[in-house]
């Protein structure tokens, strides 16, 4: 999934966007309101994760600005202002989630499974296609009890085939969920990921299919007699 992370504190935005990049999310980080503003704007995020005192725009004016652009990506807000009115206000706005801070690591990650689950349509931590099964709370896919051993970019690929099995996801979009703003991903690499897919994926009943000029979708291998 590809996450903005806004955060003035830069040892806490560093050490946030580590933890999120080393679960294999595609992690962009900004310091301030109007930077946060301008990128939600212009690229599309799966979360946006918000402090609210931010230096030049409030964190409560980015999440006004992102939803009046009709903006449906979840929101998760970090903040020191925890009154009861505070909380209440972000929520009107179209907040999904508050933490206050201080908070402990291990509810910040179990929040963001939580409302990346919920942005996805999922109720269930654990999504199943053909012979495949996907945890959402680990990022493993496994076939019956046995993993399965996907490089990262692979895995990441078919995390979001996997997420939308049975329709086509356009090959831009694919390239903007795997990507930061200091990434660089070709589509011609891209194929090259397909194609390795393809080969993981055959002996276990599914395969990466192409639709022509638009992008790639997963799909069932026909069963052979």
């Amino acid at each position: 999934m590809r996450i903005l992370l806004t955060e003035d504190n830069i040892a806490l935005a560093d050490g946030l966007s580590a933890i999120l990049r080393g679960t294999g999310h595609a992690v962009d980080v900004v310091h301030d309101g109007a930077s946060a503003n301008a990128v939600i704007a212009a690229e599309n995020f799966d979360l946006v994760i918000l402090d609210l005192n931010l230096p030049e725009m409030d964190g409560l004016d980015v999440l006004r600005a992102m939803r009046a652009r009709q903006n449906q990506a979840a929101v998760l807000i970090l903040t020191a202002r925890g009154t009861p009115e505070e909380r209440v206000k972000g929520l009107d706005l179209g907040a999904d989630d508050y933490l206050i801070k201080p908070f402990d690591i291990a509810e910040f990650e179990a929040r963001v499974r939580v409302l990346l689950r919920r942005q996805a349509g999922l109720r269930s931590a654990t999504v199943g296609f053909g012979g495949i099964s996907f945890d959402l709370t680990s990022r493993t896919f496994s076939s019956g009890a046995t993993p399965l051993d996907i490089p990262a970019r692979e895995l990441g690929l078919l995390e979001i085939l996997f997420m939308r099995a049975g329709k086509v996801v356009a090959k831009e979009a694919i390239i903007q969920s795997l990507t930061a703003f200091d990434d660089d991903i070709s589509a011609n690499a891209i194929e090259q990921y397909v194609s390795r897919l393809r080969k993981r994926l055959s002996p276990h009943g599914l395969t990466v299919k192409t639709a022509r000029g638009i992008g790639y979708y997963l799909d069932k291998l026909p069963e052979t007699p």
